[in-house]
């Protein structure tokens, strides 16, 4: 008994001797710490260990409170680098980060197009990509987790942790956030450190503190506590995952296609219906086969080729004269499959494409590329290839596999209120940042009316978090999309001339308004950025470039011009004019509306001279005004710089 005792405590003994210091995962080498800012450096040790921190050959020293935590302040510094910061303990281990630079720090979060990498946008871009080797740029990437218990210390290990910005590094990273640090470094010529903290289809309220909503919406909080139970939650996982690999193989096993029949180019397809790609969309859960003949001519056989199928809801697998080219997991990636030298041949030869459904309606996003591009300049597409061969619309259809819908009752606790702030955001803080760009709210477009207070909500949870009132932010206007396009229903791009009741206008609205009166947010417009048939627009350089002027003047105190907007208005009888906050270009402009009281709005014939907008109202007392309140409207206000005014609704009479 008396030797198991003394083994113990030789073990406990053991443990405290070889206890380290453990700073966050924001902190590696290679980091960007941001200048002009007193820069926090904690983390954990033993209770009352002393710590101390080397840096600009000067020494810092601390102890660790009874909960083992520690934190030092850091003076303000320069912009420079590269630096060594040291970290150590009691025990005399030094924790050395290395290639440390100063400069400025910028947090990007929100949805989908803040997760929109490199790789997607690349044939946009392709000549500025191939030369992306910027040292004073580097990138860090958190990885995605969820709590419902409660904020927690630390994030996840990530594999893109502070990395120079390259092609090879961004690849798989955020598109805005590279295309943003690459600008500011080159305006401001100092190090910039771009923190991607983002998920695809989350709503605002999972980005929440729970104190912000504990008042006003306790309703929320209730939700995630239902699943505040890891076990109920892991074995809910394990049963999707069960589920969708039982109906996997139940697919493969019914599906004719699936040996390899269907796929060859001697497959006998003379019996399969022909459908056109325009107004085609299949109903049915499972797969469907589509088989499309093309013609090779001598000069492009054997020539490797890209082969562009737009976008194909929802999952797919494509082949060429048999050989599997590509395969896509959902709806959203553009199918860009590269065919290999040898593969086509003179003459006749067969795209095959697997449609693997769900649920919705399988089908092909319009006004996308469809098309098979040849030569060295067959990864871009702006401009597109010179070499090209058109597909047809017309394909082959034959039907799999008839399947029962797939069972699912996920959790998805990355879309349940106040996860991902208690997981990925609480633990950034209080590493010190330049400002912050919010993308999000495509998720909440189905109750726009409350988003508004929930942005109010985020800014000022997430600034008295990082202790400071005045932390920049850009709010990301959300931009020309037709919403309907995202139900899994193919829609036909019909333009709509009359005045709706917009859902994505309301929404960005509520963003526009978020920022009116706080001097230390804008709002950046990407009301002509977007695209009709998707969801995630490609330009994301041109829409980096307007988050970075709303951060030359909130973070920077500059003053660029931006988006104009409505500050001011006169009625003189029918005579209606909006005053706006600069002078604009001027002529005839479209998409403006007026309404009385009862809010029945009429399309109205404008025009802009300077800063007035002027109409004739048809309404004997107009009280609102409106412009470019739709899905996807056509932009035609623009200021001197080509910059677009916002989409509002503005109230100008009782």
């Amino acid at each position: 008994m008396k030797k198991s005792f003394l083994l113990l405590l030789a073990l406990a003994a053991s443990s405290v001797a070889n206890a380290k210091i453990v700073l966050p995962q924001l902190f590696q080498s290679g980091m960007v710490l941001q200048r002009g800012k007193a820069i926090p450096v904690w983390g954990k040790a033993d209770p009352q260990e002393q710590v101390t921190v080397r840096w600009q050959k000067k020494q810092y020293t601390t102890a660790a409170d009874e909960q083992g935590r520690w934190r030092i302040d850091l003076p303000k510094t320069k912009a420079g680098g590269p630096y060594v910061l040291e970290v150590s303990g009691k025990d005399g281990e030094v924790q050395e980060f290395t290639d440390v630079l100063v400069g400025d720090v910028w947090l990007c979060s929100g949805q989908s197009n803040i997760d929109v990498t490199i790789e997607r946008v690349y044939p946009q871009y392709v000549d500025e990509i191939d030369h992306f080797d910027n040292n004073k740029v580097r990138l860090f990437r958190v990885q995605n987790e969820t709590n419902a218990h409660g904020v927690q210390d630390d994030i996840r290990p990530t594999n893109i942790n502070w990395k120079p910005l390259t092609k090879q590094n961004a690849w798989l990273f955020s598109a805005l956030g590279s295309f943003l640090g690459k600008r500011m470094q080159e305006k401001t010529k100092v190090p910039q450190g771009i923190i991607v903290n983002s998920w695809g289809g989350t709503p605002i309220e999972a980005w929440l503190p729970a104190d912000s909503l504990a008042k006003d919406h306790p309703q929320l909080l209730q939700k995630t506590r239902l699943y505040d139970n890891k076990e109920y939650v892991a074995a809910q996982a394990r049963a999707n995952n069960l589920a969708d690999r039982r109906w996997n193989e139940l697919l493969d096993q019914q599906d004719p296609g699936i040996t390899g029949h269907f796929t060859a180019l001697d497959c006998d397809d003379s019996s399969w219906k022909t459908i056109d790609q325009n107004n085609w969309g299949w109903r049915g859960t499972g797969t469907i086969w589509l088989r499309q003949h093309i013609q090779i001519d001598k000069a492009h056989a054997g020539q490797p080729a890209r082969l562009l199928l737009g976008t194909l809801f929802d999952a797919d697998i494509t082949y060429v004269n048999g050989q599997q080219v590509g395969r896509t997991y959902y709806q959203y990636p553009p199918r860009r499959y590269d065919i290999p030298e040898g593969l086509l041949r003179e003459g006749d030869n067969v795209i095959t494409i697997r449609f693997i459904n769900k649920y919705g309606t399988a089908h092909f996003i319009p006004k996308k590329p469809y098309m098979l591009c040849f030569g060295a300049d067959r990864q871009s597409q702006n401009p597109m290839p010179k070499d090209v061969i058109a597909l047809s619309y017309q394909w082959l259809q034959h039907v799999g596999a008839d399947m029962p819908s797939c069972p699912s009752g996920d959790v998805s606790l990355q879309n349940m209120p106040t996860t991902l702030y208690n997981a990925v955001l609480y633990p950034l803080a209080p590493y010190a940042l330049s400002g912050i760009v919010w993308y999000q709210g495509e998720s909440n477009t189905g109750n726009p009316a409350a988003y508004g207070d929930y942005l109010r909500k985020l800014m000022g949870g997430w600034r008295a978090l990082w202790q400071d009132p005045a932390l920049p932010f850009c709010i990301v206007q959300l931009a020309n999309h037709d919403g309907r396009q995202q139900t899994g229903m193919p829609r036909p791009i019909v333009y709509e001339a009359n005045p709706v009741n917009s859902n994505w206008a309301r929404l960005r609205e509520e963003q526009r308004l978020a920022t009116i009166g706080d001097e230390h947010a804008e709002t950046a417009c990407l009301i002509d950025l977007g695209e009709t048939v998707d969801i995630h627009p490609l330009r994301k350089k041109e829409a980096a470039e307007r988050v970075a002027l709303c951060l030359d003047r909130v973070a920077y105190g500059e003053w660029p011009a931006l988006s104009p907007q409505p500050v001011g208005y006169t009625v003189k009888g029918t005579a209606v004019t909006v005053i706006f906050d600069q002078p604009m270009q001027d002529g005839s402009v479209a998409e403006v509306e007026v309404a009385g009281a009862d809010k029945r709005f009429v399309n109205v014939e404008a025009t802009v001279e300077g800063a007035y907008l002027k109409f004739l109202s048809p309404i004997e007392k107009p009280v609102f005004v409106r412009y470019a309140w739709k899905d996807s409207p056509r932009a035609s206000i623009y200021n001197k710089k080509g910059l677009p005014a916002f989409p509002f609704e503005y109230k100008i009479g009782d």
